[in-house]
């Protein structure tokens, strides 16, 4: 079922993890998609040809510091000039510097902001134009449920996805006129390479205490943006959904 045929969806941080099984969801349920890496340009351009030929759609891989509103009012340019527009808008690059606040640094703090939090307004800013032109859009913003409840070690961290959430209602109170969608995304504990370097005992514990007993997979968050993507969500804004197994109910 293509629930996306014909979209063409930008993605922030795709070629591992969340991101990439964002990417290819979308890819088999009809999207084009435009990605973004920070490093790997090889990696980058294995996801392109893997994409384009399993499900046929247009896919391509941009260097650009989200960070930066000029880099990302440069990526939607380029975007735009590869792609006929810009339908659906993931903001899903994210970076961790834990650390006890006793231990945090300034650095490690403006870090965690400016990947987390500011990229997230760059890039909504840059593609504003493109979605008020169309007179429609979908805004899906990758927060946390550290986001909601907090955690230890991670001030920085739960404090630029918190940031998100209120970001994602204001929008959504902005825009809603405009036919632009605005929502969040809360995953709990997901199953990643980051993940999977992790003491089993610490997993078992975290796993234990999740009502589905289960660790998630970036298929389950995949899942949950395409339908706050497709039209099935369209009188769905300022919401933010927990793909956390439960964890927080």
């Amino acid at each position: 079922m293509n629930l996306l045929q014909d979209k063409t969806v930008l993605i922030t941080g795709a070629t591992r993890g969340i991101g990439l099984g964002i990417a290819t969801e979308f890819a088999k349920q009809g999207a084009n998609i435009a990605f973004t890496y920070a490093n790997s340009a090889e990696k980058a351009a294995a996801i392109e040809q893997d994409l384009n030929s399993q499900f046929g759609v247009q896919v391509k891989g941009y260097k650009s510091n989200a960070a930066s509103l000029e880099a990302s009012e440069e990526l939607v340019k380029q975007v735009l000039a590869d792609f006929p527009t810009i339908d659906v808008l993931i903001n899903n690059a994210g970076i961790t510097r834990d650390t006890l606040l006793m231990r945090m640094s300034e650095e490690q703090w403006d870090e965690v902001m400016e990947v987390n939090l500011k990229s997230v307004f760059n890039l909504t800013k840059a593609c504003l134009r493109t979605f008020l032109k169309n007179k429609a859009g979908s805004i899906i913003n990758m927060t946390s449920v550290v986001g909601v409840n907090g955690n230890a070690g991670q001030a920085n961290y739960s404090a630029s996805k918190a940031g998100i959430i209120g970001f994602t209602k204001s929008v959504a109170k902005e825009l809603g006129s405009r036919n632009i969608r605005c929502n969040a995304i809360a995953p709990g504990f997901i199953q990643t390479e980051m993940t999977a370097a992790l003491d089993e005992n610490v997993v078992a514990e975290w796993v234990s205490n999740i009502p589905l007993k289960r660790g998630g997979t970036p298929d389950d968050v995949a899942n949950a943006c395409v339908f706050l993507a497709s039209d099935m969500s369209t009188y769905v804004t300022g919401q933010t959904l927990h793909v956390c197994g439960g964890m927080l109910t």
